[in-house]
């Protein structure tokens, strides 16, 4: 006997304090998922990539995997976006399917994360804001901080002012690696191609670990796919406006991925793209000389402006949707006329504040890797729940495939797991450590009552 649909409660508000606005389309969710995923990665991976995997054609193969290992996800994710189409982005999959405290877990560690790569991108661009204007750079935090105050207070507009942002600086990023790919194969180097760094020379073939190692990179530069499942109750047609937006997205980012990849083995050749640290400065040096540094370093600040828009997009939806499950202060609940929840917005850009001042941002970054991966193997796993538990609910949408793709999707995630835990034990301690101690803060700050 088939398990009755669980029907997605209409959201209430108390009064005063608003409501989401569903204006969003597909090309919002294009935009926020490029500006998400694409970032100062892409211009730095290549090189450690390259120095595990040698051969061009397993160099370029890596990226065209990764960006298919993406586009599984996608299509599972998607349909979570559309059963359950809520904002707040992973954590509204976790509580519906495992309960109040997986969601309670993923929610804050999704947000501590995602404020702390907020104020990480912002100290970016105040660095290389200073390289290029010496005279500001005794201000790069400053800078950080302006940054962070600015991209707060525009989203403070509302949700369609956020839109146009993303846009508009995601296009600019777009227009930038474009401009990119194409002068690395249209110009000719004019200068010497640098020398391998000793990771490249001690790569004497390819094996098993040096393929997980260089698919785990690859990976991780794709992440920031399932963006648009931040807004799923802000999106006008989620049942067909979701999948698109992500699939678009993902086929954009694989196709720009590849061809910037390729476009450095062009100019560089894979001996002088293996272990370069920063691929991107090497090309642009070796196309334009001394003004590589300069072209590099506004592409990775303007690049970053749609990212730091859509970590700001994020960060004010997480714990509004936490403070609408109990998990969160009421006040969490309140949203202006624009659809914009204005007291977490405020508290985030706050707590960015606070991460630069004390330059914890790349702590947290690196102790929440832990849970960055966990949340996507209970977003995987959320599908199988769905499933069981939500037969009957529309489905406009399903992952293709399932349950293999889905299956293989959530077996790469447990896979990945256990490599963070592994590469990186200290901080994966801490995190397990933390994820102990939880569940009595948990107990204790949370009111019982019924799910």
């Amino acid at each position: 006997m088939a398990v009755p649909a669980v029907v997605e409660e209409p959201t209430v508000p108390a009064k005063g304090r608003g409501r989401l606005l569903q204006v969003l389309g597909v090309a919002f969710g294009v935009a926020v998922i490029i500006g998400n995923t694409i970032g100062s990665g892409i211009l730095r991976t290549p090189g450690t990539v390259a120095g595990l995997l040698p051969s061009r054609h397993a160099f370029l193969l890596a990226w065209v995997a990764g960006g298919v290992y993406a586009l599984l996800g996608v299509v599972s994710l998607a349909e979570l976006g559309v059963v359950v189409p809520r904002s707040g982005g992973q954590y509204v999959f976790a509580r519906r399917a495992f309960g109040p405290y997986a969601g309670f877990i993923i929610g804050w560690s999704d947000w501590v994360s995602s404020v702390a790569s907020f104020a990480a991108a912002a100290i970016v661009i105040g660095e290389y804001s200073g390289a290029l204007f010496p005279s500001i750079t005794r201000y790069s935090l400053a800078v950080a901080m302006a940054v962070v105050v600015v991209f707060t207070l525009l989203q403070y507009g509302g949700v369609r002012r956020g839109d146009q942002i993303q846009q508009a600086t995601t296009l600019l990023k777009a227009l930038g690696f474009v401009g990119l790919i194409v002068a690395c194969f249209v110009f000719s180097p004019v200068n010497a191609v640098p020398a391998p760094t000793a990771i490249a020379t001690a790569t004497g073939g390819i094996g098993i670990a040096a393929v997980v190692l260089a698919m785990q990179a690859v990976i991780f530069t794709f992440d920031g796919w399932n963006g648009m499942l931040y807004f799923s109750e802000e999106v006008r047609d989620p049942g067909r406006q979701i999948p698109r937006a992500m699939f678009t997205g993902v086929l954009a980012i694989i196709a720009i991925y590849v061809l910037v990849n390729a476009a450095f083995v062009h100019v560089l050749g894979m001996s002088g793209l293996a272990g370069n640290e920063f691929a991107a400065g090497a090309a642009a040096q070796a196309l334009f000389g001394s003004r590589g540094d300069t072209i590099i370093r506004v592409l990775i600040i303007v690049g970053l402006f749609s990212g730091v828009n859509a970590y700001i997009l994020f960060c004010a939806r997480i714990p509004y949707a936490m403070s609408r499950d109990g998990l969160f202060p009421k006040w969490g609940m309140t949203v202006n006329a624009g659809g914009t929840p204005t007291n977490t917005l405020l508290l985030s850009g706050a707590l960015a504040i606070g991460f630069l001042v004390t330059g914890t941002f790349n702590s947290v970054i690196a102790v929440a890797a832990f849970f960055f991966v966990l949340n996507y193997v209970a977003s995987f796993a959320s599908v199988f729940v769905f499933r069981r538990t939500m037969p009957d609910a529309p489905r406009p949408y399903r992952a293709w495939g399932y349950p293999w793709t889905t299956g293989f999707s959530l077996l790469g995630g447990i896979a990945f797991l256990v490599g963070a835990v592994v590469s990186d034990r200290r901080n994966s301690l801490i995190a397990i450590g933390l994820l102990v101690v939880s569940y009595p803060v948990f107990a204790m700050t949370t009111p019982r009552k019924g799910d």
